[in-house]
């Protein structure tokens, strides 16, 4: 490869990736009364929210009868810490986004997340499944360091719920499985990842399947969550 080769192929590269790099980048904004008010529940923002000037009050999680409404703000995770899985089981809850977009310019993910520890400390790990209102999902994870086990934007799936357009509501039904020496996510009752354990409780990866459960918002969002609970499979 010569060197005059390589330049040209690093324009190719940001030509490419610009648009997408862009889009992801607007900034999170602070949610007006935020904070946590519901009883035992705690979080952390990301540390890159951090490193802008962010806190966990930008963000706001509240209880309206038997939902969980979380608008966003900074990128954040919220647990209880009593919310623990080990073993074989399944977690999942219900996502609806009642305004599709209504707090951003392209869609944003949300999910569940699984094997939480060390949960607010700078070596914390877990895993997550998000998906979007426009049929696509993303399986990533932290450990401490933040990885990607579907790639930087996800995957589209047709099971997968698409809003009809920017302000019609959209749901999603979102799990996380530890089946013997599998791990996978469902969306809307469809597998749609699956991996060996081995290639998640890695170095740098999940220090286990066991630990905390909860949820898992990404920046500028809205979404209602309903049902969240955990069952031994």
């Amino acid at each position: 490869m010569s060197p005059s080769y390589i330049p040209g192929f690093a324009l190719a590269l940001c030509i490419i990736f610009a648009p997408q790099l862009t889009a992801q980048g607007d900034a999170s904004r602070a949610v007006a009364g935020g904070g946590i008010s519901v009883p035992q529940w705690t979080g952390r923002i990301d540390a890159n929210e951090e490193r802008m000037g962010r806190a966990l009050k930008d963000a706001k999680l509240t209880q309206e009868g038997n939902s969980l409404h979380v608008i966003t703000g900074p990128a954040v995770t919220y647990w209880n810490p009593a919310n623990r899985a080990t073993g074989d089981y399944t977690v999942k809850a219900t996502f609806a986004e009642p305004k599709y977009m209504n707090l951003n310019s392209h869609p944003h993910p949300y999910g569940v997340f699984i094997g939480g520890n060390e949960m607010g400390a700078a070596g914390q790990s877990y895993l997550y499944c998000a998906a979007y209102g426009n049929g696509r999902f993303i399986v990533r994870g932290f450990g401490p360091e933040p990885f990607q086990m579907n790639g930087f934007q996800g995957e589209a799936n047709a099971a997968v719920h698409e809003a009809a357009g920017v302000g019609k509501p959209v749901t999603q039904e979102i799990a996380l499985s530890v089946k013997g020496e599998r791990v996978e996510c469902s969306i809307n009752g469809t597998v749609v990842a699956a991996y060996n354990k081995s290639v998640l409780v890695a170095p740098g990866k999940l220090k286990s399947t066991d630990g905390i459960y909860g949820l898992r918002f990404a920046h500028n969002t809205e979404v209602m969550v309903t049902d969240l609970g955990l069952a031994k499979n």
